[in-house]
C-alpha cells in the first residue's frame, strides 16, 4: 500500500512525536529521581508534563493517549493559537532542563548512586538488541531519526547525544540532553510548518470531507467503506521501526490481502531493554538495581507481552 503524506502533515507528525519524547523523559527523570531520594523533582517535571498534555488535548482532544497520527496524514490540522502556545512551552523548556541539572549535578547522593554504577559494555548491549538512550549511553550514535530518517526527521538539524562508559549516569545525561534536542527540533518545526493538507486525498485510504458527502457519489462510496471494511492492502509483509523515547519501537504486519491484518506484533523496546537488567546486577549492590531499574525507563505495559 502506497500512500504520501503531505509535507505538512508530516511536520505536524514530528511536532507531536517530539512533544511526546519530552513529556516521556519527563516522566522518566520525575519518577527516578523520587527513587532516588530527590522528592522535589517528581513536582517539578509533572508540572511542566502538564503543558505539553495541554497541548495534546488541544490539538487532538484527548491528553496522554492521543490518536493524532494515523494513516494518510493526522487526525486534524492544529488549531488556531496552538503553534503560539507549543513556541512559549520550547522558549521555556531550556531553563527548566537548566534548573533540574541544578538539582541532581549537584546532589551528592544522587551523584554517587549514579556515576560509575552499572555499566555495560558496547558488545553485551549489541548482544542483546538493546536500543535508543541505553545503547547512545554506551558510546554508540544509533538513532533511527539519523540512520533511517522518516516523517521528514531529516529536513532537521539535531545531534545525537553519546554517553562514554555506559554507566547509569551516562543513562541519565544522554535522556537529558535528548530533551534539549526536541526542543531544537521542535523550534525548526515550527519555523518550516508548511502550508497545504494535512490528510491524503486518497478516498481509499482517508475518509472524504464531510461536505463532500452531499455532492458527490464517489464520496459517498469511498465513505461508506472505510466505514463499513476499511482499506485493502496487498498480500505481503512489511516492519517499520520508529525511534521512541525507550528505543527501537516497530511493527511487523502480515497481510492476506483482506481489509484485516493477517498477523500484527508490536517490538516493544521495554521488553527488550530489560534483559540488560541481569547483566548490569551483577557483583552490585542492591541499591545500585534501585537506580538501574530507573535509568532502564521501562513501561511494564510493554514488557507484560
Amino acid at each position: 500500500l502506497q500512500c504520501e503524506v503531505p509535507k505538512r502533515a508530516q511536520y505536524l507528525r514530528v511536532l507531536h512525536l517530539e512533544l511526546n519524547r519530552i513529556m516521556s523523559h519527563l516522566v522518566w527523570l520525575g519518577t527516578s529521581a523520587l527513587d532516588l531520594g530527590a522528592i522535589s523533582m517528581f513536582w517539578y517535571c509533572f508540572r511542566d508534563r502538564e503543558t505539553i498534555l495541554d497541548l495534546f488535548e488541544y490539538s487532538s482532544g484527548q491528553r496522554m493517549h492521543t490518536r493524532y497520527i494515523q494513516v494518510g496524514g493526522v487526525f486534524e490540522d492544529i488549531p488556531a493559537g496552538w503553534a503560539e502556545k507549543c513556541r512559549r512551552f520550547v522558549k521555556d523548556m531550556p531553563s527548566k532542563i537548566d534548573q533540574y541539572l541544578d538539582l541532581l549535578n549537584r546532589n551528592e547522593i544522587a551523584l554517587r548512586r549514579l556515576r560509575g554504577t552499572c555499566p555495560l559494555d558496547l558488545e553485551t548491549l549489541e548482544d542483546l538488541g538493546v536500543t535508543g538512550p541505553l545503547l547512545r549511553a554506551a558510546g554508540v550514535p544509533w538513532d533511527l531519526r539519523k540512520a533511517t530518517p522518516y516523517s521528514s526527521y531529516d529536513d532537521f538539524d539535531f545531534k545525537v547525544p553519546v554517553g562514554t562508559i555506559g554507566d547509569n549516569y551516562d543513562r541519565f545525561a544522554c535522556r537529558v540532553a535528548e530533551m534539549r534536542q526536541s526542543v531544537r527540533i521542535i523550534e525548526q518545526a515550527l519555523d518550516g510548518l508548511p502550508e497545504g493538507p494535512w490528510i491524503t486525498e486518497d478516498r481509499k485510504v482517508a475518509l472524504p470531507p464531510r461536505h463532500e458527502l452531499a455532492t458527490s457519489m464517489e464520496a459517498l462510496i469511498h465513505h461508506f467503506k472505510l466505514v463499513t471494511e476499511g482499506f485493502r492492502v496487498p498480500p505481503g509483509e512489511a516492519y517499520y521501526p520508529i525511534e521512541s523515547p525507550r528505543g527501537e519501537l516497530g511493527c511487523f504486519v502480515r497481510s492476506d490481502g483482506s481489509s484485516k491484518p493477517a498477523r500484527v506484533h508490536m517490538r516493544d523496546p521495554s521488553f527488550v531493554n530489560l534483559q540488560s537488567l541481569a547483566p548490569m546486577a551483577e557483583d552490585t549492590l542492591l541499591a545500585d538495581s534501585i537506580a538501574s531499574i530507573a535509568m532502564l525507563d521501562p513501561i511494564l505495559g510493554g514488557i507484560d507481552r
